[in-house]
């Protein structure tokens, strides 16, 4: 696996292919447009293996797939991909579905929590494709630096595929995640993404981004 498709242009996506450019990956940053503004500047700044399509692009150009669009717009844009692009591939879920509609801390989209998740959503709407959630309980610094945390904190994976998960998980620890734990199916990602108001309640009280999770055990 040499080329990973980014979906999702702002601070998270750009992150992310970032830390895979420096990892020797061929990135590539997907947007609505083929002539994205901010794509464009982040494949001027990163150069020669830094590219940028549409979504159907990335898609299609990717060897492995992230998920960093917004999670309140993810089932429209993925939906909006052809599904063949995306099937016997892995999908990395970052995503949240939070609601900012009233201002902070935002809320879970209601229809996308405790009985059922994003992460499952995307499941359902792509059944050939394994997808994997993780990495959405931190900031994005944080993500791709789990030192940034300054401790061996946890990241938590779920999805349907073994095999999937371990890829995912080499990759976690070339972002420094040495701690990592298997919850199982897709279905934890409700457990995930319900984590995520947690971290905005300590983010809220403490100013700190950098903030993760260490499950004791």
């Amino acid at each position: 696996m040499k080329k990973i498709g980014v979906l999702g242009t702002g601070i998270v996506g750009q992150t992310i292919g970032a830390k895979l450019l420096e990892l020797g990956y061929i990135v590539m940053l997907g947007s609505r447009t083929s002539d994205n503004e901010k794509a464009g500047e982040w494949v001027t700044k990163y150069g020669t293996n830094a590219l940028q399509g549409t979504f159907n692009d990335t898609v299609a150009f990717g060897e492995m797939l992230f998920n960093c669009t917004k999670g309140e717009a993810s089932l429209d844009i993925l939906k909006s991909c052809d599904k063949k692009h995306f099937s016997g591939k892995i999908l990395v879920d970052v995503s949240n579905p939070l609601d900012f509609s009233k201002g902070m801390p935002p809320i879970l989209i209601p229809e996308l929590c405790n009985t059922y998740s994003l992460g499952e959503a995307i499941q359902e709407l792509l059944p050939d494709t394994k997808v994997v959630k993780t990495l959405n309980i931190v900031t994005c610094s944080v993500m791709v630096n789990a030192h940034t945390s300054g401790g061996d904190a946890t990241m938590l994976v779920a999805g349907n595929d073994l095999e999937a998960k371990s890829q995912v998980s080499e990759l976690l620890h070339q972002f420094g995640w040495n701690d990592i734990m298997d919850l199982g199916d897709i279905r934890h990602a409700r457990s995930t993404e319900m984590m995520l108001p947690v971290w905005l309640s300590i983010y809220l009280t403490t100013q700190n981004a950098t903030l993760a999770f260490k499950i004791i055990r």
